[in-house]
């Protein structure tokens, strides 16, 4: 088992790959840094790396060996495909899951794949990712519901463009919880909406499916949704696979984006009959142990308690905005209210007076160890909405905030540490020598030597299968002698 009953962060943790890597800090030893920059990326569960390294024994060519080894592998990895199906309330029959390598990926290939008829447009928000933007620009008009000045979704503007383009609106695409502000609107509610307009409506549930269970409903249902995209990096699983979850007879039509092998069925001179089914959209060798790792983070985070998780992060994300407020000169973006945390994601942006944002960032990482993400987080118009709308205090002119978001796995001490952290960075107990770094962006302290890449070097972590010889065992004058076996420098 994973867990245990009450939630138990504690045993959460243990269950976390990475947390106890000691990093370089400006002041004092070594120590494991605190990670708060979930939104990004999330470490893996060991449960996953376990299950990857088992995979890895029988790990073959997929649907394209007679060998047995293929053989279970192309079982395995049709096997992740109903796990990750079933994640998210796939109905068999009526939808598909489509690995793909993110939820970038995912929605670029339901862009092309959806049949947009002149005169159609796509009903986008100011709350999104680029990932949920840009491929939509590329394929018809859209349009941009408004973001309030909290940074929520405003639905009555939602339901005028509905109106206003009536029978004209193919798609809603719609984030199932922000990545700046961790706001959640009410998805089955705009999926109802949508429908009634005659469009249908695509999820961008990065953020939404490791923290709260998603159901995509049966096609009869009026507040289905009808496309779901995730992330496999975000769901403690960064092997490199997402997937598109949705409506089968949307993938039974038309050319598929990629074509060469796996995707057809037949081809000859002049033709070609596309594959049924997921392999139309899968062409290539796939991300077999991607697909493993995401399918095995699925049943951890089932096994875990959705309900859990969220319950755990709500209250840790009251008791972070209750102690952020509390700093001087932080001003927080988005909803601060704690009492309506469970509402929401646990991800939180904010600034400090008169302190860059990545500044502060900076800060926190070599004096506490403390990982957060500064700037716009890939959402320029909403944080340029909120950086507008909200407060005037920070630095004047600044672009972006800085950012902290919960996993399951964060405790009220990392809060605690953070907002310790800033209150110092607020009152100056820092010598404030830091200096832009021309390579990596941001700052650094002035005279730092402990690169980075110093912590990984893969010529050390490779250890070579091949025995290497010794200068004198290449013969010579005096003859050739056996090899002498030593391991890689």
């Amino acid at each position: 088992m994973l867990a245990t009953a009450p939630y138990d962060p504690a045993v959460l943790r243990a269950q976390i790959v990475g947390l106890d890597t000691p990093l370089p800090r400006h002041h004092g030893a070594p120590a494991p840094a605190i990670n708060l920059d979930n939104a990004a990326t999330t470490p893996p569960l060991r449960s996953v790396q376990a299950a990857v390294e088992r995979f890895l024994a029988v790990y073959s060519s997929v649907h394209r060996g007679a060998g047995l080894k293929s053989q279970a592998a192309s079982a395995a990895y049709e096997q992740a495909r109903a796990v990750v199906g079933r994640f998210v309330g796939a109905r068999p029959g009526q939808h598909q899951t489509i690995f793909t390598r993110n939820t970038t990926e995912a929605l670029n290939l339901l862009a092309r794949r959806i049949a947009i008829r002149p005169g159609q447009v796509i009903i986008s928000t100011q709350l999104e990712h680029h990932s949920n933007d840009l491929p939509w620009r590329a394929v018809a008009p859209v349009l941009h519901v408004r973001a309030t000045s909290d940074g929520s979704l405003d639905l009555a503007h939602y339901a005028e463009l509905l109106r206003q383009y009536a029978g004209r609106v193919r798609l809603v695409a719609v984030t199932g919880g922000s990545n700046v502000t961790g706001h959640i609107p009410p998805i089955h509610d705009l999926a109802a909406l949508a429908h009634a307009a005659g469009a249908e409506i695509a999820v961008d549930a990065a953020q939404l499916a490791p923290h709260r269970r998603i159901d995509i409903g049966d096609l009869a249902d009026p507040t289905h949704i009808d496309y779901v995209a995730l992330s496999g990096h975000k769901l403690y699983a960064p092997y490199g696979a997402g997937a598109l979850v949705g409506r089968a007879d949307t993938f039974q039509r038309g050319a598929p984006l990629l074509a060469g092998g796996g995707s057809v069925r037949q081809v000859s001179a002049a033709d070609v009959e596309w594959a049924d089914g997921p392999a139309r959209e899968e062409a290539g060798t796939p991300n077999a142990v991607g697909a493993i790792a995401l399918a095995a983070a699925c049943l951890a985070l089932e096994e875990i308690g959705l309900e859990a998780i969220a319950a755990h992060e709500a209250a840790l994300t009251a008791y972070a905005l209750d102690e952020l407020a509390r700093v001087p000169g932080l001003w927080l973006y988005g909803d601060p209210d704690p009492a309506t945390a469970e509402t929401r994601l646990g991800v939180i942006p904010f600034c400090l007076d008169g302190h860059e944002p990545h500044l502060v960032a900076a800060m926190l990482s070599y004096e506490a160890g403390i990982a957060v993400r500064s700037g716009s987080f890939c959402a320029h118009p909403y944080v340029g909405r909120l950086l507008q709308s909200q407060f005037t205090g920070c630095e004047p002119g600044q672009v972006g905030l800085v950012r902290a978001s919960f996993g399951l796995y964060t405790t009220e001490d990392d809060v605690d540490t953070l907002v310790r952290t800033l209150r110092a960075i607020a009152a100056g107990d820092y010598d404030g020598l830091y200096e832009p770094d021309p390579e990596r962006g941001g700052f650094r302290p002035v005279g730092w030597d402990a690169a980075p890449e110093s912590l990984f070097q893969l010529d050390n972590a490779a250890s070579s299968i091949f025995l290497r010889r010794s200068p004198a065992s290449c013969g010579g004058a005096g003859g050739s002698r056996p090899a002498e076996s030593r391991s890689s420098p």
